[in-house]
């Protein structure tokens, strides 16, 4: 079975339906929201962090062409793990981007007239470019997880 790379259109519909779940959910519930902080936003960033660190390291093994079962290799079904947290990532990275995007679009226009919703911004904010730091991050991963392409052989075909 070969893993297709991420389609764009899959994390744009994602993006969209949660963008339109949250705004409507926020329009009717936000008075029984608690606050948001400006952590709550950045809690999407440390994941975010990890993915890149990984997918530099994996890559270089790439390149190194340091896969494999040996002992100083990197194996294989790790690799294929990074891929399925990459995918998983990615997902919840365009998820959580639409959910803060939704959350703003009700609560950007109140801010003059709700201190609540003023003070709930910047969180969401936060959040928002927190979801796109790891849609960007997993799609980096799962790029560096790559196999290398085959070399061609033009002597043996010659």
């Amino acid at each position: 079975m070969k893993l297709s790379p991420t389609r764009v259109l899959d994390l744009v519909a994602d993006f969209l339906v949660a963008t339109i779940a949250a705004w409507i959910a926020t329009r009717v519930a936000y008075s029984s929201f608690p606050p948001i902080s400006v952590l709550a936003g950045a809690s999407l960033y440390p994941v975010a962090a990890i993915e890149v660190a990984l997918a530099f390291v994996i890559r270089a093994r790439v390149n190194d062409r340091e896969i494999g079962d040996g002992r100083h290799q990197l194996h294989p079904i790790t690799v294929a793990r990074a891929v399925a947290l990459a995918k998983a990532s990615a997902h919840v990275g365009a998820i959580a981007s639409g959910i803060w995007l939704g959350f703003l679009f009700w609560v950007f226009p109140q801010r003059g007239t709700l201190r609540a919703a003023a003070a709930d911004s910047p969180g969401a904010i936060v959040g928002l470019l927190a979801g796109a730091a790891l849609v960007g991050a997993a799609l980096w991963l799962e790029y560096c997880c790559r196999a290398p392409e085959d070399p061609t052989d033009d002597t043996a075909t010659t």
